[in-house]
């Protein structure tokens, strides 16, 4: 059996990382066309580069390196994706909701745990494992099947803020409580607990105000010198540092750390350019954490606990989803929502790893916790994506309230119709957002100046800072929702914007402008719908002047002009 520890150490690093990126390529790439969540076949990867499977062996030591790495980047992309007006816009269903879905999910975790003589604090530590779901295949489903820009998509994405907001209370109080298990009277522990959340006010409040000015100038010098480079580095030093600076400085965990350092950065004008540029690699690292975690399953160790497996996989795709079905009714919600929310909510993910992965660490849970939990995850990951394909005829079936609740209403208002993205915010750019504003459809601008953009966004217009060839940009301006966009910018081939926005939405007009006719062909063989060329309009404007010098009637000067927009490029 080949093992990456038997080699060099430099060359084990190496074979770790090349044996664990190709193996999750090559099964994420197989469960992709058999239409499954990329997930399960990176958690396979991990089995399969695992000890307990013949063939190559990683390096552990290593991969979990990679994998704490990958738990800062994913905390911090989602502090950098979390928006309050997002959470408030649903707060009456996500908030009450969340809570009680995680407490009944904890409880029948605990119960099931009982019955197999795990102690309570093991029982609490699963139980709250299993009740939170993974916002990666939550987003990638919702997205595949065209309810993330929903009313019921956007209370499920706040369902999921309270609850990945919540894992974050619970890392940072966890070790606190553990370590206070029998060493002293609740009062100690009181006062621990209320230690650690002044700690962890004051990391708040040194990140969110102090910080805030601090990074802003920072990315804001970086953003001056129109590196990519320097911006993408910038990025990974504010969220590596911040985390780091959490544990050492304040005592809190590393992914609170990296969480508050994504908000702050989410709340400026670079958030946009920040996911788009500075984060693929949080991706890469993503699937080493998951690969990580499938190399600590045991696949002959499930043989010993077929029950609790068993439990542990009816508690994610039953319990949750009755509960969650539950209160969102309870609350007056559409059968619609309430069954987008108990589907969404019927698996489990990242987050389950990263608290039971901590649970190891502080000796809370048995070692059989993990193999439950990676197996739980890759069958209800497996079947989440077929569930959503009930979605549909169970609504038809049980549906009986049409009407939203006003908080959510608003979200829908505006039809694909009255939404425009604009790339570019020159001449071009503002003269037909201004048509645009004035004909009731709302822009949103898409810009690489960030002072430009700062200006818009105090002036109330939507704007978004980055570039428009990332797919996180465009997304970030809305365009999968959007219904038309017209590419406005000078001196930027438009063929990889109009390709990547046509990924995204295959529905959406696109319109764009280009200097010569060679790049309007491009841009037509790429998916615009309409290509204005600069040579095109200027040799027309020259020909009706000369036309009308020499007496042509209207009649022959736009019979002229349709032949000549009408001529082959």
């Amino acid at each position: 059996m080949a093992r990456a520890r038997d080699v060099p150490h430099d060359s084990s690093l190496i074979l770790t990382l090349m044996g664990g990126l190709t193996s999750a390529l090559v099964l994420g790439l197989i469960t992709q066309r058999l239409r499954l969540s990329p997930i399960v076949g990176y958690l396979l990867a991990g089995v399969i580069v695992g000890p307990f499977t013949p063939g190559f062996v990683a390096d552990a030591h290593i991969a979990e390196q990679f994998a704490e790495l990958g738990v800062i980047l994913l905390m911090f992309g989602v502090g950098l994706h979390f928006h309050l007006s997002d959470l408030l816009a649903v707060r009456k269903v996500a908030i009450p909701g969340a809570i009680a879905q995680i407490a009944v999910a904890t409880g029948l975790g605990v119960l099931l745990t009982w019955a197999f003589d795990w102690s309570l604090g093991a029982g609490l530590v699963f139980g709250l494992a299993i009740s939170v779901a993974s916002t990666v295949v939550l987003l990638r489903v919702l997205s595949d099947n065209g309810l993330l820009h929903t009313a019921g998509g956007h209370v499920a994405v706040g369902w999921l803020i309270v609850e990945d907001l919540f894992t974050v209370l619970v890392l940072v109080l966890l070790p606190v409580l553990s370590g206070q298990q029998g060493a002293g009277s609740g009062r100690d522990v009181a006062l621990a607990v209320g230690i650690a959340v002044l700690q962890i006010a004051g990391l708040c409040v040194f990140t969110l105000f102090i910080g805030q000015k601090l990074i802003v100038r920072l990315l804001n010098a970086v953003a001056q010198t129109r590196s990519r480079e320097l911006f993408t580095l910038s990025v990974l030093v504010l969220a590596l540092g911040i985390a780091v600076g959490s544990a050492v400085l304040f005592g809190a965990s590393m992914a609170l750390g990296a969480f508050l350092a994504g908000m702050v950065v989410g709340q400026s004008n670079f958030s946009a350019r920040a996911a788009s540029e500075a984060l693929p690699m949080r991706d890469a690292f993503a699937v080493l954490f998951f690969v990580s975690v499938g190399m600590l399953l045991d696949p002959s160790a499930l043989l010993e606990h077929p029950g609790l497996v068993a439990g542990a996989i009816g508690i994610v795709l039953v319990g949750k989803s009755v509960a969650a079905f539950a209160m969102v009714r309870l609350l007056e919600y559409p059968v619609a929502t309430a069954l987008l929310i108990a589907l969404a909510l019927a698996q489990i993910g990242e987050f389950s790893f990263i608290l039971a992965r901590l649970g190891r660490e502080l000796e809370i849970l048995p070692a059989a916790a993990n193999n439950v939990l990676v197996a739980t995850s890759v069958v209800s990951i497996t079947l989440n994506p077929l569930l959503f394909r009930l979605l549909a005829p169970l609504t038809r079936r049980l549906a009986t309230q049409p009407s939203l609740p006003p908080e959510v209403d608003h979200l829908t208002r505006l039809t694909p119709s009255g939404r425009a993205v604009v790339v570019g915010y020159g001449h071009v750019g503002q003269t037909v957002s201004k048509l645009l504003r004035e004909h009731q459809i709302e822009p949103t601008i898409v810009e690489l100046n960030h002072n430009t953009v700062a200006n818009l966004r105090s002036s109330g217009i939507a704007a978004v800072y980055g570039d428009a060839t990332q797919a996180g940009v465009l997304e970030a301006a809305g365009i999968a929702s959007a219904g038309s966009l017209i590419f406005a910018a000078s001196g930027t081939p438009p063929q990889e914007v109009i390709e990547t926005a046509r990924a995204i939405n295959p529905n959406i007009e696109i319109l764009a402008r280009s200097n010569y006719l060679s790049e309007a062909r491009l841009s037509r063989q790429a998916g615009a719908d309409i290509v204005v060329s600069a040579e095109q309009e200027v040799a027309f404007a020259m020909a009706e002047h000369l036309l009308r010098r020499l007496g042509a009637t209207p009649e022959q000067i736009d019979r002229a002009r349709d032949e000549l927009r009408a001529a082959p490029l």
